[in-house]
């Protein structure tokens, strides 16, 4: 059972719950095995099975009485792993110098050059997003805009292009404010301010105007204690919110020592604007909203051309009020904003029980391991610390079943915030503690798992799209990996790279999020004018997915019909829906119609004006492959009856173009 002292605090007195040895034995809260890897009587199992992962794999294979799928061609290797790696497809040049390179280390080195380009970290970054429900806004009835949560995004991507060892990357995001204590005035204490915003990212319930300061912040302690449990720990922590879980062992009062840690946590805004900058704005404020009254008030009783005319200059007059002055959106600890943690009666912060103070969930510790005092310094560093530390058994495995996931479609455990019992199992839990043990021994670096993984047999497989009569009884759901796993992209890898063989795509990172047109009617159901003001640079429109404005209450139409998550809650793993709406956005909106111009024009400019070879480069382009004949013949034979634009905007609906094999 681990055992976790804490050498940042002192432990006060005090008395631990029970837990029954059933409850104890569950999986995911056992001390992580030592697992060997498996070996080989066959040759051909040896040939195959040349590294670990590749054993456990194997082995379990063999138990079932399945066999791996043959290699994946050089086409389509390096498809797959530029967007499992950079959500991005390679261009021709790149596939035709792959397919080519006939070295032994062709497939290492192109590996390698993924995992340290750019747009890998801004891949893993969309992940970790999901995870931690990243949103720049409140959601709820007012949804207003947190203009500067862009800088956490940012500081995201730059920890996944580093490499930043897991551990400190948790440890910032929990408690970068406490940790900047020791660094003032310098970058790194900027840097470690930013990771704390992790902290402010949950929605911001207000309740139609409820103002109530316990209320909210109730509901602040809760959105920073919730995510703690599925972000990291991979457990439901908030289930027991209102009362003992039904199915983990988190009592009640785990969860309020959880929110323990919080109770001297507070919203802190660090301004990065002068005085006078502050004074401009104010100005400019007041007299614009003075204005909006004075315009408010003219406006005619009756409704008729007049009214509507007034209307309308008052939606531009709307749109000319200053956005927020620049600051950092933080939290810091304020000994005066220290709220006693009680455990509330169905979570109702009006109904008081039993008060309670800071400690780690029981189920990992001994019978009777005391809480924190309330005046214990750094509390959320102490969280940290202990969710981080090598011997808690379930932080690496959540991690690195999070990036397994990320490669296969799904994880060896298939709930990969879940893993409790009504979580699934692990598929192989042995390669899941192998894999957790190499994470932690290895210094907690993400990029060496990843190129592991990539360099195995098991991820070099084909899709196999008929499934044999031993597959379809033992495995239907390709939980042990008999074969690749074909996967659709997701949303964001489709607008990224429609907009990628478009020619249109705009590669500028980092800064201030960008806010994209929306149909005015959809905009107007949710938000006044000056709540989506549209960026005046229409050439900030074709930048990643990524980059865009992340609004909770009005997602981007494309990225919403294609599964983007809901941002109220931690997204573990994309749902991948096929439904009408798809091909009716494909076919009819503006944006895949003004791309599809644009695709259609870089084969003109590219290709010439012989359709035969535009049908070549435009084959090239969207799927990283030359056309068959049947495909060649037909795409001509459409080419010739139809407008270019048609054609191209056809291209988009292949199953080629949308899947990866």
């Amino acid at each position: 059972m681990l055992t976790v002292t804490l050498g940042v605090c002192a432990w006060a007195a005090g008395a631990g719950d029970s837990y029954t040895p059933a409850e104890r034995r569950h999986w995911s809260f056992q001390p992580r095995a030592n697992p060997a890897p498996p070996q080989f009587q066959s040759a051909a199992d040896r040939a195959w099975a040349t590294q670990p992962i590749d054993r456990f794999v194997l082995d379990r294979l063999n138990k079932a009485g399945l066999k791996p799928a043959p290699p994946a061609s050089r086409r389509t290797l390096i498809r797959r792993v530029y967007y499992d790696l950079t959500g991005l497809p390679p261009s021709p040049e790149e596939v035709e110098a792959f397919v080519k390179d006939a070295s032994p280390n062709a497939w290492p080195k192109l590996v390698d050059k993924l995992l340290d380009s750019p747009e890998y970290a801004e891949r893993s970054a969309q992940h970790w997003l999901d995870v931690v429900r990243f949103g720049e806004s409140d959601g709820f009835e007012y949804d207003t805009h947190r203009s500067d949560l862009w800088r956490y995004r940012d500081y995201v991507i730059r920890s996944f292009r580093e490499d930043k060892p897991y551990d400190q990357f948790l440890r910032e995001q929990l408690a970068g404010d406490e940790m900047a204590g020791n660094i003032p005035s310098s970058p790194e204490e900027s840097e470690l301010l930013i990771a704390s915003s992790f902290n402010r990212l949950g929605p911001l319930r207000k309740n139609g105007g409820n103002q109530d300061a316990a209320y909210i912040r109730n509901e602040m302690l809760i959105e920073m204690t919730n995510v703690v449990g599925s972000a990291f720990l991979g457990v439901t922590l908030g289930c027991a919110r209102c009362h003992d879980h039904k199915f983990d062992p988190i009592r009640q009062k785990d969860y309020y020592r959880i929110q323990a840690y919080f109770a001297k946590t507070r919203h802190r805004d660090i301004p990065l604007y002068s005085a006078e900058e502050e004074a401009a704005w104010k100005k400019k404020d007041t007299a614009i909203a003075a204005e909006i009254s004075r315009m408010k008030k003219a406006l005619p009783l009756e409704d008729g051309p007049e009214r509507a005319a007034g209307e309308k200059l008052l939606q531009k007059k709307q749109l000319e009020v200053p956005e927020p002055l620049p600051a950092l959106t933080v939290v810091e600890d304020d000994p005066k904003q220290f709220t006693p943690v009680h455990v509330l009666t169905r979570g109702n912060p009006d109904a008081t029980e039993d008060k309670v103070s800071a400690r780690p969930l029981g189920i990992l510790l001994p019978e009777g391991t005391p809480e924190l005092p309330d005046d214990t310094p750094k509390p959320r560093l102490a969280l940290a610390n202990w969710i981080a530390d090598p011997r808690n058994p379930l932080t690496a495995r959540v991690m690195v079943n999070r990036l397994w996931l990320h490669h296969f479609g799904h994880g060896i455990v298939d709930t990969p915030n879940d893993f409790g019992r009504m979580g699934t199992r692990p598929s192989n839990p042995e390669l899941l503690d192998y894999l957790a043990n190499e994470f932690v021994a290895g210094g907690f670096h993400m990029k060496p798992l990843h190129r592991m993984i990539l360099l195995s047999h098991t991820y070099q497989q084909d899709y196999v799209p008929v499934m044999s009569a031993v597959a379809k009884e033992k495995d239907p759901d390709n939980r042990l990996l008999w074969r690749f796993p074909r996967q659709r992209l997701d949303a964001e890898q489709l607008r990224d790279t429609i907009l990628t063989v478009s020619g249109k795509f705009n590669p500028q990172a980092g800064g201030p999020s960008v806010i994209v047109p929306i149909e005015p009617e959809v905009v107007g159901l949710i938000y006044k004018p000056s709540q989506w003001v549209v960026n005046p640079d229409a050439n900030q429109f074709y930048r990643r997915s990524i980059y865009l404005l992340e609004k909770r209450n009005l997602r981007l139409p494309f990225l919403d019909v294609f599964d983007s998550p809901d941002r109220l809650l931690s997204c573990a793993r994309r749902e991948s829906a096929t439904h009408a709406p798809q091909a009716l956005e494909l076919l009819n909106g503006a944006f895949t119609r003004e791309m599809s111009r644009a695709f259609a024009e870089r084969l003109r400019r590219e290709a010439g004006p012989s359709p035969a070879k535009q049908v070549e480069r435009a084959w090239e382009l969207a799927l990283s492959r030359p056309p068959t004949p049947l495909e060649r013949d037909r795409a001509l034979s459409f080419l010739a009856a139809n407008p270019a634009g048609e054609f191209t905007l056809a291209m988009f609906l292949i199953n080629d173009f949308l899947y990866v094999n």
